[in-house]
C-alpha cells in the first residue's frame, strides 16, 4: 500500500543534501564557542577533497591562544575529539585552525 504524501523523487533528491562530515563540524563548533571568549566570531568552512574533509576554524584574532594552548595542546585535543566524532560515521577529517 503507497502513501499519496510520500513522494519517492523527493526522496532522492534529499540523498544527495547531505553535509560532510556534519557530526564533526557540529562538534568543533561546539567546543570551539565553549572554549572562546567571543563565541559569536567562531565560523567553521567545509572542504570537501578526495581524501577527506577538512574543517577549517577560524576565531577571534584574541581567542586564537585558547584555541591553540600551549605548546599546542588544546588543538591537538580538538583535533582528537573531531577526528573521533568523523570516525563515528566513517569519513576522515583534518582540522586546520586558520588565524
Amino acid at each position: 500500500m503507497s502513501d499519496p504524501n510520500y513522494d519517492d523523487e523527493q526522496v532522492d533528491d534529499m540523498a544527495g543534501n547531505r553535509v560532510p562530515a556534519a557530526v564533526s563540524r557540529s562538534v568543533l563548533d561546539y567546543v570551539a564557542r565553549s572554549i572562546v571568549d567571543d563565541p559569536d566570531s567562531v565560523v567553521v568552512e567545509t572542504e570537501e577533497a578526495r581524501y577527506g574533509t577538512t574543517l577549517r576554524l577560524h576565531v577571534a584574532p584574541d581567542d586564537m591562544g585558547k584555541v591553540i594552548g600551549r605548546r599546542g595542546r588544546v588543538a591537538q585535543a580538538l583535533r582528537a575529539v573531531v577526528r573521533a566524532a568523523g570516525a563515528r560515521d566513517r569519513v576522515d577529517v583534518q582540522v586546520d585552525i586558520v588565524d
